[in-house]
This record gives C-alpha cells, structure tokens and sequence, in this order.
C-alpha cells in the first residue's frame, strides 16, 4: 500500500482511529513492550546485571524443561483441561444463544439474559469458596445430596476423578451466559423477514434454527474457535491454583501454575520464561495450523 493511500485512510477515518487509539495503547503496553524479557529464556538471570547482562544459555532451559521428569503430566494435565473445556465449554454458549433466541416475549428476554450473565462478574476467589462450600463432603448441599442417595462422602474437589469435571462445568456456568453475547449479537443480524417466509412455508423451529441461525452463526462459530484453539495450552492461573490441594495434585498441576513454582516462589526466573515462552509457540502453532485449515475448508480465517 502506498504512504499516500495510508496517509489519506487516517486523515479520512481520523475518529475511528482515536476512538481505537486506547485499545491499541493498552495492547502495545501489556502485549508488546513484555515481549523485551522473552531474552530471559536464554540467558541466565543475573539481578546484578538486569536483563541483558546474564550468561548466554542458549535453548538449555528448554531441554532442561522438556528432560524434566515432570514434563509429561504436566502437558497432559493442560492439555486434557484445555481440551475439555473446549469441546464442552465451546458449544455450551451456542446452544444458549439459540435457546434465548427463541424467547419472543421482551421482557421474559431480557430476564433470563440477565441472569446467565450475572455468574460472569463473580470473582475467581469467591467461585472457589462457593465451590468449597457446596461441594463439601461434611456441610456441602451436593455432599449432603450425595450421602442421601447411598454415594457416601466424597470430596470432589480432591478426587483426581472429579477435579476435572468440576473444573469444566463450573467454568461452563460462570462465562457460557457472557460468551453467548456474540452469538446473539450475530443472530440479530439476520432479516426478520427469512423467520416469516419460513413460518409461511411451515417450517417448524427445529428447522428454521438448522437453516437460518446456524448458517448466520457459522463465521461467528469458527472464528471464535481458531481463537479458542490458539489457547489449547493456556488454562489460565487463578482458578486452577485456588482449587488445588495436595490430593488432586496429580491432574491440577499444570504448566501455569508449575511456572508460579519455579519462577515466583523458586526464583528461577530465566527457567520460568523459558517454560513460558515454550507454551505460548505451541499455542501459536495450534493457532496457525487450526487458522489454514478453516481456511482451506471453510473460506473463513482470520486473515
């Protein structure tokens, strides 16, 4: 593109571009000027010497990493939590989008779109305590529930059976009702008039959600799972770290908090960037990859 063609594109969208100035501020700042410490993955930190003065280490820390007896669970464990929350947590939000939007009464509507959204604005610190509360073996609801049907005491949050599942559906009820926004905001879109054409030749709304919303929802759908996808190996900190115990250990640890271990409490700072950094190019390459084949299958990508 010529300077001039971009020159006259600002002049011309000059209120667009200060309305989005903020966003791209905040995402230089937090994103970008980071990026200036990925170097800490090869080197060996050095407080005396700040960032760049360590010895140069090459790629050892991420051999040390991927020879480390702890690699294998480690990966598992994200990837099966990742995975799970994607094939369950993905659909969920459609499928509540298609359900809102079949509620014609205004009020009724708006009632229930506000009371899935609600869970989204509960912090992570309070959702664990509610989880602790109701799951408990001894005072929970579920764990008074369980004994009254013959299941006796079981705490699951420190069962390495349940712990995963727990995980998944309470992550599933806080966001899906968030997370469906976009998916109603796609449905809005659609020509009201396409509902009575397909009332007029008697289809039912079993049909008009197959062959009006899905299709209205399907670029919707996979660009949002690209995205998903490019955060297989990223299950977040807070959650995880406040529901582990030393008895769901063996499935909780994964690699976001192992690297609060080794780099904040262990120190080992030029270690934790480089176990960091080794996530974030695997994510990048689930991106990429899961981006070329919706774009070779589809016609729809992110560029």
């Amino acid at each position: 593109m010529k300077p001039s063609i971009i020159r006259n594109t600002f002049i011309r969208d000059y209120q667009l571009w200060l309305m989005v100035l903020p966003a791209i501020a905040a995402i230089f700042i937090f994103n970008y000027i980071p990026m200036y410490g990925i170097q800490l993955a090869f080197k060996d930190f050095d407080f005396s010497k700040g960032l760049t003065g360590g010895e140069f280490r090459g790629f050892a820390y991420f051999q040390q990493f991927i020879e480390n007896y702890q690699f294998g669970s480690l990966m598992r464990n994200t990837f099966f939590i990742s995975f799970a929350t994607i094939v369950i947590g993905f659909p969920a939000p459609i499928i509540l989008a298609l359900l809102l939007n079949q509620i014609r009464l205004k009020r009724a509507k708006q009632l229930m779109q506000t009371t899935v959204y609600l869970p989204h604005f509960i912090s992570v610190i309070v959702l664990v305590g509610m989880l602790n509360v109701l799951l408990s073996s001894e005072t929970g609801i579920v764990g008074h529930f369980m004994k009254a049907i013959g299941l006796g005491h079981i705490n699951l949050l420190a069962s390495t059976n349940t712990f995963i599942p727990v995980y998944v559906l309470s992550d599933i009820w806080q966001h899906c009702g968030w997370n469906s926004i976009i998916y109603l905001a796609a449905l809005s879109t659609v020509d009201p008039q396409l509902y009575d054409s397909a009332k007029m030749d008697g289809a039912s709304r079993w049909q008009m959600v197959r062959y009006i919303d899905l299709p209205a929802l399907k670029p919707t759908i996979i660009i949002l799972f690209i995205l998903s996808m490019g955060n297989i190996l990223s299950t977040g900190f807070e959650k995880i770290f406040l529901m582990q115990n030393s008895l769901n250990l063996p499935v909780s640890e994964v690699i976001a908090t192992y690297v609060y271990k080794i780099g904040i409490v262990s120190s080992q700072f030029s270690y934790a960037s480089a176990i960091g950094l080794f996530n974030t190019i695997i994510n990048f390459i689930f991106l990429i990859s899961m981006n070329a084949i919706s774009k070779k299958m589809s016609e729809t990508s992110l560029y």
